[in-house]
């Protein structure tokens, strides 16, 4: 009995183990999607020849040919933890000094295209773990370059 148990176990936790989600979780942070608020979680699938984006309850949310997209850009956005570092050191004051010291990036990646005259675009907020295989992702997909937004400068 030991041994059937130990089999049907060796058997089923590796298939559960591998049987994970293969998308991209991304932060909805604004663009023409539909119905979709800024902080909406999602997730981003790279398919062949498209670009799937789903909501939590994985109903398609938009699918994008790849050869539609025009551009992607990416850039970050780096902040001090001043506020945390305020919490803690009411508490603590020289975790709270390190605190205020210490960063945070977020990555942003934009997405434009043009699918037969319907015109669109969002940005999304990309995990700092998967940042840099979505780009190369959307790159190879595409056959786009990514371009850094934080280099381009704007003068009025």
């Amino acid at each position: 009995m030991k041994r059937l148990i130990a089999i049907i176990l060796c058997i089923t936790f590796p298939a559960i183990a591998f049987a994970g989600d293969n998308g991209y979780k991304i932060g909805y942070d604004g663009g023409s999607l539909p119905n979709a608020k800024a902080g909406t979680e999602m997730r981003l699938y790279i398919d062949g020849a498209n670009i799937r984006i789903t909501n939590k309850d994985k109903n398609e949310v938009l699918v994008i040919p790849a050869a539609a997209i025009t551009e992607i850009s990416y850039g970050q956005d780096v902040h001090r933890r001043v506020g945390a570092g305020i919490g803690i050191g009411v508490v603590t004051l020289g975790v709270g000094a390190l605190m205020a010291l210490t960063k945070s990036k977020k990555h942003f990646v934009g997405l434009t295209w043009d699918n037969a005259g319907k015109k669109g675009g969002l940005a999304f907020q990309a995990d700092k773990n998967d940042y840099r295989g979505l780009l190369a992702g959307l790159e190879g997909i595409t056959g786009k370059k990514a371009v850094d937004s934080d280099t381009m400068t704007v003068k009025n």
